[in-house]
């Protein structure tokens, strides 16, 4: 059986490497499945949750944002950030998630940078769905 061989590359270095059997993926263009033997594909991924299945186990990782590259039966993932499920420390994104709030509430405020606040946001928000923490 085939597998993909997985990398994810952050400004720090490899995060971690593994095979799988399959990796979803959310890019700018929808949401992607890929199996062994897939053809070439480099897509934009989006603040999200990846998915993939390595020893029959199901692995859930937060990133935030970047680049996927897959070609022969190679994913590299190049990202910021990126977290385990397991790694995520449910408080401090509860925190960031609240401190983003207060950024964005002050709608008059020329000091704030909106959009790094907004991008907080979604990053903190995707961090909580992660953990099933994400109360609406």
């Amino acid at each position: 059986m085939s597998v993909i061989h997985c990398r994810f590359i952050t400004p720090h270095g490899i995060y971690k490497e593994l095979d799988t059997s399959i990796i979803n993926i959310v890019t700018t263009d929808g949401h992607r499945g890929v199996l062994p033997n897939h053809v070439p594909i480099v897509a934009m991924l989006k603040i999200s949750i990846l998915t993939l299945v390595t020893n029959g186990e199901r692995q859930e990782y937060t990133v935030s944002g970047g680049l996927f590259y897959f070609r022969n039966n190679t994913a590299d993932i190049l990202t910021d950030s990126i977290e385990n499920k397991a790694e995520i420390d449910i408080n401090r994104a509860k925190r960031a998630k609240e401190r983003a709030e207060r950024r964005l509430a002050k709608s008059d405020d020329p000091n704030i940078d909106y959009k790094r606040a907004e991008i907080a946001l979604e990053k903190a928000l995707n961090r909580l769905k992660i953990t099933g923490s994400l109360i609406k």
